[in-house]
């Protein structure tokens, strides 16, 4: 991290503290800059998000290059959802342990696993499996859609997965093929609410071992506080299933 930008990001998280600050390194021409963030999470102290509308506007000023926040009375050890969310954005987190100063930097790898990943809304969810298990199997790549935890229990919010599947390249089948999108409402809902890649009989994943055997049909999906996994898909989850998604890339 350049000098003058680590002054800046001191200096925010002497100001916000005790709650975390966040901010972006965005490169606009030939330099670097330190875009401070408002600090949009419920719980402060604990966390930090950075409103889509603000992102944003950072991104009409130059490109985002790194994603920075503070851990206030910690170490700049990255909490698993630092790491999820290295991941998910594809971009380099710096973390800074306040007051103490430590900075330490965490790049995604790309190589997250399919299966036994922690489950973290708005990171590591049953979207984002589907998403990883596209761009692995087919090389396809989405937007990365905010969302916030509890969106499906109220009426009155967007019901996410049926008002943007087009949009991101995916039209209504009646029977699943490999490859498909199972979305399901699971839970007392008021929208569909979860969903996953339907496998047929082959349980094998891009560039991993299932270690799953059976007749199938098998689903990845990535239910709410569990582990990644492949189950069976029958019974209850075909009872559960409200849309059946084809990708217009699908092989």
């Amino acid at each position: 991290m350049l000098k003058h930008i680590l002054a800046a990001v001191q200096q925010h998280a002497a100001v916000e503290y005790p709650r975390e600050c966040c901010g972006l390194i965005l490169a606009v021409g030939r330099k670097q800059i330190y875009y401070p963030c408002a600090n949009a999470a419920t719980e402060p102290t604990e966390e930090f998000r950075i409103a889509a509308e603000q992102y944003a506007e950072a991104e009409d000023q130059g490109e985002v290059i790194g994603i920075v926040h503070s851990h206030p009375d910690a170490t700049s050890r990255p909490s698993p959802r630092d790491l999820a969310m290295c991941e998910a954005t594809a971009l380099p987190w710096h973390i800074l342990s306040w007051p103490e100063g430590d900075l330490r930097t965490i790049t995604p790898t790309g190589e997250t696993a399919l299966l036994g990943r922690p489950f973290l809304h708005g990171a590591w969810d049953c979207w984002q499996v589907c998403a990883d298990w596209y761009k692995r199997a087919w090389g396809l790549e989405f937007e990365a859609f905010q969302r916030t935890d509890g969106w499906w229990e109220d009426p009155a919010s967007p019901s996410l997965y049926e008002q943007a599947y087009e949009a991101a390249g995916f039209y209504q089948v009646d029977q699943p093929q490999r490859g498909d999108m199972i979305v399901m409402a699971v839970g007392r809902t008021a929208h569909p609410n979860h969903a996953g890649i339907y496998l047929g009989v082959e349980p094998e994943l891009p560039g991993e071992s299932s270690e799953v055997f059976g007749p199938g049909p098998f689903l990845l999906h990535h239910l709410y506080g569990r582990p990644s996994e492949i189950i069976v898909f029958g019974g209850p989850w075909q009872e559960r299933a409200r849309l059946v998604l084809r990708h217009r890339g699908a092989k």
